[in-house]
């Protein structure tokens, strides 16, 4: 079973890539982060077409996640990140599909430093790990997936100086992840390449193309699914397409 992770940065203008995508990989399950459309508006149609199935959390212009599986309608479990009925971002979409429990997630970025958006961030995943600590503990086989905006080490990162400053570096946003991590979830892409260098976003094309990038995009696993790991990778390829997301798709080969 092939599960992939992809932010598309605005799912109805970036519909011809995701197809495009879709169709040359073939994954079973997909979470997609920053679909930047309302729950009317989502495109699913070409997506059912396609072979998929959808549900979504959507925004009008901004955020957004939904869950795609080919084949078949996931089965939504949860709506929005538990902790706060104020926080109305659409940020956090849980389903199963595929027998498999999932959930599309899409952390705040969190700049500039410091500002009210970085202090967002920082409740945000406060709430997350909570949320995550509660999943570890019901036992069942599980993967969150998403764009967290954290670059956990400076391996993940072109050059760490040139970004120092910003949110996704920042030792608070690093421990949080940290904590997460702690708790027993695992990040699929380091088990299988703990020393080569990975990137899954590059602000714009020239950094693509010299490949200054960030790796900022996970599949982290609960520990009874890393025996059926068998395989990771990210399609930097569809990167330098026309018109392309500037995140690339992360996946994962489960047994």
């Amino acid at each position: 079973m092939k599960v992939a992770t992809f932010n598309v940065n605005g799912v109805k203008g970036r519909m011809p890539r995701l197809l495009e995508w879709l169709e040359e990989t073939r994954p079973d399950v997909v979470c997609l982060q920053e679909i930047k459309t309302g729950d009317a508006t989502f495109p699913a149609a070409p997506l059912e077409k396609a072979g998929y199935g959808a549900i979504w959390h959507g925004q009008r212009s901004h955020h957004g996640v939904a869950i795609l599986a080919r084949g078949e309608v996931p089965r939504e479990l949860r709506r929005g990140l538990p902790g706060d009925d104020g926080d109305v971002a659409s940020r956090y979409l849980e389903a199963e599909a595929k027998g498999l429990r999932i959930a599309s997630v899409y952390l705040p970025n969190g700049n500039p430093v410091p500002s009210p958006n970085f202090d967002y961030k920082q409740a945000w995943m406060e709430r997350f790990i909570r949320h995550a600590e509660t999943l570890m503990a019901s036992g069942q086989p599980m993967v969150l997936a998403g764009d967290f905006n954290v670059v956990p080490t400076n391996f993940d990162i072109y050059n760490a100086g040139s970004w120092r400053f910003d949110a996704v570096l920042q030792p608070q946003t690093r421990e949080k992840w940290a904590r997460v991590l702690e708790q027993g979830w695992v990040d699929a892409t380091r088990h299988l390449h703990p020393d080569e260098r990975i990137y899954t976003f590059w602000v714009n094309e020239a950094a693509f193309r010299r490949n200054a990038g960030f790796r900022m995009d996970f599949l982290l696993l609960t520990p009874s699914l890393v025996p059926r790991l068998r395989a990771t990778g990210v399609d930097a390829e569809h990167r330098g397409r026309v018109k392309p997301s500037d995140h690339a798709p992360v996946w994962i080969e489960l047994a």
